[in-house]
């Protein structure tokens, strides 16, 4: 498990590739824009210098970490077919993972196995579009991948044991605790944490209380680092909405049913922190947030 291809140099991609290549692994970086590709590595970089900053690493780790990544703008045989393992962090919906992992598929050698970081997708589904269901596993990393130390390690219908061994043993070497679980509608830690947020939003909905109270309550009251509004905005509006729709859709209960508080702030391009905005106002450069005056 030497070489690591990663798609998508997003928050989540570029994060993996960091970690992956910090652990030793040669690591190419795939995205279509040559744009989130530089922001990648940028990113990259900025992290391994505050890592540097806190003596966390040396400055040779930081070079030689930088010197095992390399980038890609196409998912081709150049990129993935040499591949031990090919993580795919693209944008969280079905259609998109269905055609890369088709196209993975193809290009891959027989043994190569293909892990998504999905937080929510069914890895039978993503799996049914390979010929190799048995080496599709689901590596959900969670944000920031650099610090957070939980993988969670998605067992599919068809998943094997051998692979199963394979990249919980790689969760590891990545300094990484792997917990594995099965193949169900968000997992462990969406179907748990969503419907928290969700009740948290219909809460607001309902005027029991306001944006900072809610978050408070959680924060002091239960020792949550984070109120689940922040959370959310955190996480981004529109991968909640996204997640509860995933939720309802699998079980076909209403208790999953999104509250249209949160559906109404997607639609308006309200998704949180990515786009300045949420239950909480963002400004760059600036740490301390402020209640939106939707809610204020």
């Amino acid at each position: 498990m030497q070489k690591i291809t990663v798609i998508g140099a997003g928050t989540m991609g570029n994060g993996i590739a960091h970690v992956a290549a910090q652990s030793g692994h040669d690591v190419t970086l795939v995205d279509l824009s040559v744009h989130a590709i530089d922001n990648a590595m940028a990113t990259i970089e900025k992290n391994l210098d505050r890592m540097l900053r806190k003596e966390r690493i040396t400055e040779a780790d930081k070079v030689a970490t930088l010197a095992r990544i390399s980038t890609s703008t196409a998912i081709d045989t150049s990129s993935v077919s040499d591949a031990d393992l090919i993580i795919e962090a693209a944008t969280e919906r079905l259609p998109i993972k269905l055609k890369i992992f088709e196209e993975l598929d193809e290009l891959c050698g027989a043994n190569t196995i293909l892990a998504t970081n999905t937080s929510s997708i069914s890895i039978t589904k993503i799996g049914s579009a390979t010929n190799r269901p048995d080496k599709v596993i689901g590596m959900h990393f969670f944000n920031p991948v650099p610090v957070m130390k939980l993988v969670e390690i998605v067992r599919g219908y068809a998943t094997s044991d051998e692979v199963c061994k394979v990249i919980t043993d790689l969760s590891i070497k990545m300094g990484k605790t792997p917990v594995e679980v099965n193949d169900y509608p968000g997992f462990v830690s969406n179907r748990i944490l969503m419907p928290m947020i969700n009740e948290a939003i219909w809460a607001l909905h309902e005027g029991v209380a306001g944006v900072k109270e809610l978050d408070t309550v959680m924060k002091l009251g239960m020792a949550h680092p984070m109120g689940p509004l922040q959370l959310a905005d955190f996480i981004g509006l529109d991968v909640c909405l996204m997640i509860m729709r995933v939720l309802q859709d699998g079980f076909g209960n209403p208790k999953y049913a999104p509250c249209p508080l949160l559906v109404n702030m997607v639609n308006a391009g309200k998704h949180g922190r990515k786009t300045g905005e949420g239950f909480y106002k963002y400004t760059k450069g600036v740490k301390e947030v402020v209640v939106a005056e939707a809610f204020a």
